[in-house]
């Protein structure tokens, strides 16, 4: 399958040392997230951030908007009003009569998109090309970039790929994706919360730490690593098998990890990665922060417009998302 990809980047960024100055974030969970600095969008909505993705990346691959079978978007966060279709909105301001699709699936939702995009396209003949679009915004009122939760810190960003037959113009290829869900992990987004009437009930703003803490306490931090380790395991073997690549293969350029923080990453997720392949890790992630749903497809724009991939090369970009579910992507350029 084919792929074209784009990520749009506000021109604003809350740089680490001027958030430990201010005491946004403490001096030691600053070093153990390992970001330069995190991309913040002030002004511009999740929506429009995501138009912002999709319509120069559909210009520059000459595909036309009314040529588009589908439209999935993806988010983690708020996109702007209660009880309302984003997607569809999306779909307006583009002016394509694709079906719009809203994907929630936490931070693995980018990679989500893709993988339906490619499975209509494969399904149906008569379906045109499947545009994913991710876009999350990290307000301090609702969440607290630095301090919302463990292991990572968050970024404003959207992406947007377009999944085609080769019509257009071509990116990366998608050889093979490997993903596998942990749902016993669900809990540590739940703690021991009851169900809510409203949203925010049990805090004022989003504390992703207080149901881990909640998890860790209950379970112990080996049960996730336990369970990270083998999914991770299993969707990177997964998606070699798939790729028809033994692990050691040398065209096997890159292993692009998830932008999360580098404790976090030295623990759960390169640990069982350099288990199962010794190809070279690459992190995307120091000057961006995590960007919600669009860690995969913001690595999928990057690894192509800085050329990372020569003919015949490959990477495998190693995605996650809560609930629990890991995916691997293998791609290269033929």
């Amino acid at each position: 399958m084919h792929l074209a990809a784009h990520a749009w980047y506000p021109p604003g960024r809350d740089l680490t040392e001027d958030a430990v100055l201010a005491g946004r974030v403490d001096p030691r969970t600053a070093r153990e997230l390992g970001y330069d600095g995190l991309l913040v969008s002030p002004d511009t909505a999740p929506p429009d951030m995501a138009v912002h993705a999709a319509r120069p990346l559909l210009e520059r691959i000459s595909c036309p908007p009314d040529a588009l079978g589908a439209l999935f978007h993806a988010s983690i966060h708020y996109q702007g009003h209660d009880i309302w279709s984003a997607p569809h909105y999306i779909a307006r301001r583009l002016a394509t009569a694709a079906q719009p699709i809203g994907l929630l699936q936490q931070c693995n939702g980018g990679a989500t998109g893709i993988e339906l995009a490619a499975a209509a396209l494969l399904a149906d003949a008569s379906c045109g090309p499947g545009l994913v679009t991710t876009a999350d915004r990290f307000f301090p009122t609702g969440w607290d970039r630095w301090r919302g939760d463990f292991g990572m810190a968050v970024g404003d960003a959207a992406t947007a790929v377009v999944v085609h037959r080769g019509e257009y113009a071509t990116d990366l290829m998608l050889h093979a994706t490997g993903t596998v869900s942990v749902p016993e992990l669900e809990e540590m987004h739940r703690g021991d919360d009851t169900f809510n009437y409203t949203p925010l009930e049990h805090s004022p703003v989003i504390d992703v730490r207080r149901t881990k803490r909640t998890f860790i306490r209950r379970h112990g931090i080996d049960r996730f690593y336990k369970a990270a380790h083998q999914g991770i395991r299993e969707a990177v073997t997964e998606s070699l098998a798939n790729a028809g690549l033994e692990a050691d293969d040398p065209r096997l350029r890159w292993a692009v990890l998830p932008r999360l923080g580098r404790k976090a990453m030295e623990e759960a997720y390169i640990p069982p990665l350099t288990q199962v392949t010794p190809a070279e890790l690459l992190d995307f992630g120091r000057p961006t922060g995590h960007l919600g749903a669009g860690d995969l497809n913001a690595s999928l724009a990057q690894l192509s417009r800085e050329h990372r991939l020569n003919s015949g090369e490959f990477a495998l970009i190693l995605n996650s998302g809560g609930g629990f579910t890991f995916s691997s992507f293998i791609v290269g350029t033929s």
